[in-house]
């Protein structure tokens, strides 16, 4: 069985990270598009002089900013509000935000009825 290639609108892994951001951008959809042709903010660019730089484990709170090429493979640390959430950069992510693939809200999972929480469980024992 055939490995399938990386591809972001037809364009490999390899010519992505060789491309600058101004090519890059027109390969985007227009949200992300209109992003990066405002400019980044101070804070994105501190985070991008992070990653050029090759630091590891990179902490961060801009959970919209853009996952661009040079990106991939990195191991990056996104708050979520409570905690940073560790992420592996992997190709499939390129244009997506850092807030998309770092979950704010936990999953709830009910358990059985507290003590009071029907007329039937005031008679049981507090045991």
């Amino acid at each position: 069985m055939v490995k399938k290639e990386f591809t972001y609108r037809g364009k490999t892994l390899e010519e992505l990270q060789k491309m600058s951001i101004e090519e890059f951008m027109k390969l985007l959809p227009s949200r992300e598009r209109r992003k990066i042709k405002r400019g980044f903010s101070e804070q994105e660019k501190k985070l991008l002089k992070k990653i050029e730089k090759g630091k590891k484990n990179i902490k961060t709170h801009c959970r919209d900013m853009i996952i661009l090429p040079n990106m991939v493979g990195l191991t990056l640390g996104i708050h979520n509000g409570k905690e940073f959430v560790k992420m592996d950069v992997m190709p499939e992510m390129i244009g997506h935000r850092f807030g998309e693939l770092s979950m704010t809200r936990k999953r709830v999972l009910h358990h059985a009825p507290g003590i009071g929480a029907t007329k039937s469980s005031a008679a049981l024992s507090v045991r």
